[in-house]
């Protein structure tokens, strides 16, 4: 079994890879020997979770990148390429967090803020990595980090809820489109996760105490709990799974 998950020679690419969910799916590609580059707009953040990736003896590059720029996620997937020579797959999972304001107060500059980078640097992002693995051929996988906004209402995080329900449509474009090419294409359907991203809600009380009776596992999801669909996404180039939207919510949204 161990050889079905030995990426050894297979290269990722994860935005939003210097913390929470994108380090923690970088973390278990890189231990199943995957070569990774990460994406992040915070030097600070790319340097740290450089040093730390490397720690599993694989090849890692830390790029500074605002995937909502078009210019800027060209230049960053060609120098990806020009460091690591190709990328098999591509975790598209930088996200902006809701600004939390009332949607009858919601400015279209407050809701376009998040939609440019959770939906239009995903899509920017994703469709550079298709557009290489075309041409390159040999398929490959291409990975949406959405949310469980994008089933269960979402007050005050409309744009953010829109985004992600965006993406999960995206993927299921790219699954049937590009089946040809055989590439893949999967959303992760992603719960309440400890992350900087709801760092804000966490802190609130009553909150945190809302999700935790809807939570079966009684616990917040963790950065390494996405180590492991990681790698088997990565893996799966060649394979019969497509186009899933696979929940990862510790049992949130059956509860």
């Amino acid at each position: 079994m161990t050889s079905l998950f030995d990426l050894t020679g297979h290269v990722a690419l994860i935005t939003g890879g210097n913390s929470g969910i994108g380090l923690g799916m970088a973390h278990g590609l890189a231990q199943s020997g995957a070569d990774v580059c990460i994406w992040g707009t915070n030097a600070d953040r790319n340097e740290a979770a450089s040093q730390e990736l490397a720690t599993h003896g694989t090849r890692v590059r830390a790029i500074r990148c605002d995937v909502g720029d078009e210019d800027a996620v060209t230049a960053s997937f060609a120098e990806t390429l020009d460091y690591f020579g190709k990328v098999d797959s591509c975790f598209a999972n930088a996200g902006m967090p809701t600004p939390g304001i009332r949607f009858v107060d919601t400015s279209l500059a407050d809701f376009r803020a998040v939609t440019r980078v959770n939906l239009d640097g995903a899509f920017l992002t994703l469709r550079a990595a298709a557009k290489h693995m075309v041409e390159r051929g040999g398929g490959g996988v291409l990975v949406a980090t959405s949310s469980v906004s994008a089933i269960d209402g979402y007050p005050r995080g409309q744009a953010y809820a829109a985004s992600k329900a965006g993406l999960t449509a995206i993927i299921r474009g790219c699954a049937v489109e590009l089946a040809r090419y055989g590439i893949h294409a999967h959303s992760l359907v992603v719960g309440w996760t400890e992350t900087p991203l709801i760092s804000r809600e966490m802190g609130n009380p009553a909150f945190a105490e809302n999700v935790m009776k809807r939570m079966p596992q009684r616990r917040w999801g963790a950065p390494d709990d996405f180590a492991r669909i990681a790698v088997y996404l990565a893996g799966g180039v060649g394979g019969f799974h497509t186009g899933d939207e696979i929940v990862i919510d510790g049992g949130y949204s059956i509860f």
